[in-house]
Formats: structure tokens, sequence, C-alpha cells
């Protein structure tokens, strides 16, 4: 399910009628916040989380920690419950093995760069990687989860939806107060252009750069689709580049490409002389037949000011 336009309206009659809600989920995460000791691990913790549910820039977030950790002569290991697979864990992702039903999409396209685990019991999972010789974890989400001690907290924001109309679910985008949220938080990375994050917290701003692959989309011909948290922002990158986009098909966050979904989309494409293209997320749940028939936009996180990003990671983590 996309989310709905009214949460990142300043105000609508549908968040007024649903804040009652809002106010008892937000109690509620507090309510899980406060209970028991979170467990310190002998190595570090970097969590990178959100305040808002669902896209905002978590997955390339954690790769590029991934490969600056790795380039640092580290070994981090990813902890995550891997949304929407049926594997409890604690497991390691190995992409020849695993599928996105098992996994989940995002720690099959993770373990790409580096070690994985899945485990919806996160400690456990900490564990395995601790056990399999991780030098840190990062927790790919998990941050409105109390049961790991976290060395360094980054809070992902999508810098143009900004924290929406600033409610809880259902009548918002939020888990939990921006005010509470940031004050747990060790830095906040916004992602994309639009406003300024209102915040004390040191704030760095990011951008999703299209990854070079000798590919050239001017001109191209594509038929797109995306089942991520903000599909627009896929399709704008495919048009800034040059493709020329005959249809878009904005999907559900991880949405299951189903045969008879791509074999819609095939025909589609075929009929306006198009090719199919999609994000690397969503490429690792094609059924295998499609696999050779779609391409694939990756995209890298840019950090900006990047000295003093690790600068203040490293203080953290020291």
């Amino acid at each position: 399910m996309q989310a709905p336009d009214f949460w990142f309206r300043p105000s609508s009659w549908q968040a007024t009628l649903l804040a009652p809600l809002g106010a008892l989920y937000a109690w509620g995460t507090a309510q899980r916040l406060a209970k028991g000791t979170p467990e310190k691990l002998p190595i570090p913790v970097i969590c990178v989380g959100n305040i808002n549910a669902g896209g905002t820039g978590k997955t390339p977030t954690v790769i590029y920690l991934m490969q600056k950790l790795a380039e640092m002569g580290h070994t981090p290991h990813v902890v995550t419950r891997g949304y929407g697979g049926s594997l409890a864990g604690p497991v390691e992702v190995v992409e020849r093995r695993h599928t996105a039903d098992e996994t989940g999409d995002e720690p099959l396209l993770l373990a790409a760069f580096g070690p994985v685990w899945v485990s919806k019991n996160r400690v456990a999972g900490a564990h395995a990687a601790v056990a399999a010789g991780a030098s840190h974890i990062l927790l790919d989400d998990g941050f409105q989860d109390p049961s790991l001690h976290k060395d360094f907290s980054l809070v992902v924001v999508d810098a143009k939806r900004g924290f929406g109309n600033q409610r809880c679910l259902p009548a918002g985008p939020l888990r939990e107060p921006v005010a509470t949220g940031l004050g747990r938080s060790d830095a906040v990375l916004a992602i994309g252009e639009g406003v300024s994050i209102n915040t004390l917290k040191p704030q760095f701003c990011a951008m999703l750069e299209p990854l070079q692959m000798g590919m050239d989309w001017q001109g191209t011909r594509v038929l797109a689709f995306a089942g991520i948290g903000h599909p627009e922002k896929f399709f704008s990158t495919l048009r800034s580049l040059g493709a020329e986009l005959v249809h878009t098909e904005a999907l559900a966050d991880h949405q299951p490409l189903t045969k008879q979904l791509m074999a819609r989309l095939m025909a589609d494409a075929q009929k306006h002389g198009a090719r199919l293209v999609t994000t690397e997320k969503d490429a690792v749940r094609l059924p295998q037949e499609f696999r050779q028939e779609v391409l694939t936009l990756p995209v890298r996180l840019q950090v900006a000011d990047e000295s003093e990003f690790i600068k203040l990671l490293n203080s953290k983590l020291a």
C-alpha cells in the first residue's frame, strides 16, 4: 500500500479524525521503548532507522555504511528482521541459495555487499553475527526496538517529504513524535533535495546518484515499475538521465512480482516498443524467467561533507 496523500498535507479532516488513534500509537511506542534494559554487545552497534513508516532511504544508507566500514578495514555484518520474508532466523543470507520470499527483498540485496543476518529476534541475530566474526553490527531498522544498545543511531529522512504532517500512525506517517525520536538519535541524514530538518542534532545531506553501468538512457523508451516507498523518485531519476518513460507503474512497497503481473507489464512494454526497467530492490523479487528481460537502474548514496560524517561516526564508536 502507498502512503495516503493526507499524511503529507499540513492539515486534513482525515488526520484530525484519526488523531486519537495516532496518540494511542505514540503511547504504545513509548511504552515499548521504556521496557527492559538494552543489551550491550562487545562490538559497536550502528542503527540505521527512521521516524517515518515506509521508505526513507535506509537500504542505500546501509550499503553506504557497509562499504565505508569495509574500506576502513572493519568487518561489518548487517542484522535485519527481513520484512516480508518467511525465515525466523538467525540465518545468514546467501544470495545463490535464498529467495526474497524467504529473506525479504532488502536482505537479499544487501547480501551482495557483505554478511547479512535475518532474524526476527534482533538480539539473537546480533549474537550470531558476533560469533561469526563481525567487528560492527549494522542494525537495519530497529530504532524503536529497545532490545539492543545502540552506539550510534542515524535517523534517515526523505528531505522532500520530511516528517509529513507530524502526526503518528494512522493519522500521519510517524512511528513516534519527531522530538522524541530525534532526541534519541545521534545524527540525521536527509536524502534528496527539500527542507532542512529542524533539529539540534548533527544533520547531513545526501543524494541518491545513479551508478554508471555503461547504459545510455538518453532517448531509451522504457516502461518503469517500482515497489518502493516513493516510486516517483525512481521515475524522476530515469527522466533526469534522458529516458523516455512511456508508462510508469507505481506498486506497493515490497509488492510481490507475480508471473501474472510481470506478463502484463512485459506485454505493455512490447506494445509500446519499450524496455522494462526497475530498481535493484525490486529486481531481487523478479521471477527467474523474467530476470533477463528487465533492466535495473542501481543508485548509490553520496553524502555531502562526508569527512565530517565519518569523523562523527568514528567519535561515537571509539
